[in-house]
């Protein structure tokens, strides 16, 4: 089938200009200034929209075991979700349990997602048992299209590894292609805080909060750059949080260290108050890191603005209010981890970076998309508009003013991070591959459309 998009105003990383695009066999065919005579079975008319790629989600867990429960969104539904929000990949995290080989961890997750998906996926993997054997088996990793690495320096007794362990996986993965992605927290001094906490009878939801200083984030991630650099690799720091940790990340990379990291829409619009809510609703809150002072917003904007942040993730891992999140009512130390975002991403960042004056019109399409690509091994494929790139493309109403609620969103959770809040910028028509997924807001895909992206080795930029 060629489809045709006609009229629209393409934005990538660079470019910015009106023209048309031929799609066929699943990727672009042709981009010129006008293709009106050439037949297509099906036309787009995108006139007074952008036309921008598919965005790319390098942080999920969807179907996640944790704290006795499992993340509410199947890959069903969470990719649905995504292709809602504008989203057209997105890079899940398999994980691998004590005494597992890494195969068999990415076997348990291919189960889950295979033939559930509405678009295309990738995998990263987390390991928690990888003894000097088992190091070899990252070679394996890479080589078969799974080219990132995700290390705890948190969660002891669950996923936290040692730092002699984490060196060992950064020289093996960096010097075969391979990215290690840090979770940079001291989580051996957070769990004693924590545990200092509830002998003290602080038990409420804002005690995440308060017993996961930014101190211990800034050291976790000061430690990771410095492994890195002993190890003469890169790594990516997930999830970044607060002006602590980004200070080490734009420290190592004006001294040239190739360390690269991410943030999340709750870090760059919700603050520390969100806790003090009244009862337990501190608890659809509860994430990690936690959310932070609100003065740390704009320094992590000037960090996307400037590039010593890359990319906005979401690190989407929902957890419904009533009966997950509650098996932590008296305890703030079982809530289960977590929050739902995959579905508001593109339009949160556009609003509050391109509407409001923070961001231009290419990084936003770079943090949301072409960076993530170039970074994890899809740029072409994926990432950007051009001749030959894979046609994941979203035709964006930058014009319309949408709502956010949990009554109108379609993950499979119970409430929503941004109850009410009023954006500029919506996701109309979403293409996968050349195949519709969303039509003018309307869900067309199915399940299984999505396939399985092997990923080639990291890249430097």
């Amino acid at each position: 089938m060629k489809t045709l998009i006609r009229n629209g105003r393409i934005v990538t990383a660079v470019d910015d200009y009106h023209a048309d695009i031929l799609i066929e066999g699943g990727q672009i065919a042709a981009i010129a200034k006008s293709l009106e005579n050439v037949e297509a079975d099906r036309v787009i008319d995108a006139r007074g929209r952008l036309v921008i790629p598919g965005g790319i989600d390098p942080h999920t867990h969807m179907e996640l075991p944790f704290g006795g429960t499992s993340a509410s969104d199947t890959f069903e539904t969470g990719t649905r979700a995504a292709a809602f929000g504008g989203t057209t990949t997105i890079i899940d995290f398999a994980v691998q349990y004590k005494g597992q080989s890494l195969a068999q961890a990415v076997d348990a997750w291919h189960a889950k997602a295979q033939g559930n998906t509405s678009i295309d996926y990738g995998f990263h993997l987390i390991c928690t048992d990888i003894p000097d054997e088992r190091l070899p088996e990252m070679k394996s990793m890479i080589r078969e299209g799974i080219s990132s690495f995700k290390l705890f320096m948190a969660y002891p007794g669950v996923f936290l590894v040692d730092d002699a362990t984490i060196y060992k996986a950064m020289k093996t993965a960096g010097h075969n292609g391979g990215l290690i992605c840090m979770h940079a927290e001291n989580g051996v001094v957070i769990d004693a805080i924590v545990k200092q906490a509830l002998a003290e009878g602080k038990t409420d939801p804002k005690y995440h909060a308060l017993t996961r200083p930014t101190k211990a984030e800034a050291e976790g991630v000061h430690r990771a750059i410095a492994l890195a650099e002993i190890a003469e690799t890169a790594v990516y720091i997930v999830h970044l949080s607060c002006s602590d940790a980004l200070d080490e990340v734009t420290r190592a990379r004006d001294m040239g260290t190739p360390a690269y990291a991410e943030t999340c829409p709750q870090y760059l619009f919700l603050d520390y108050s969100v806790y003090e809510k009244p009862g337990f609703e501190g608890a659809k809150y509860v994430m990690t890191p936690p959310i932070r002072e609100q003065w740390n917003q704009e320094k992590l904007w000037r960090g996307l603005k400037f590039n010593d942040l890359q990319v906005v993730s979401t690190d989407h891992c929902p957890f419904c209010f009533k009966e997950q999140k509650e098996l932590g009512r008296g305890d703030f130390s079982k809530i289960p981890n977590g929050g739902p975002g995959v579905e508001n991403r593109m339009s949160l960042i556009f609003n509050g970076g391109v509407a409001q004056g923070r961001i231009s019109l290419n990084r936003f399409v770079e943090i949301t998309s072409t960076a993530a690509a170039k970074i994890f091994g899809l740029f072409p494929r994926k990432g950007t508009i051009a001749v030959g790139s894979d046609a994941d493309i979203v035709i964006f109403d930058p014009n319309e003013e949408l709502e956010i609620s949990a009554k109108t969103h379609h993950m499979n959770v119970d409430y929503s991070c941004y109850e009410g809040w009023k954006v500029k910028g919506a996701t109309k028509t979403v293409l996968s591959r050349g195949e519709l997924v969303i039509e003018e807001g309307t869900y067309v895909g199915k399940p299984g459309m999505g396939q399985f992206v092997k990923r080639g080795e990291a890249l430097r930029f």
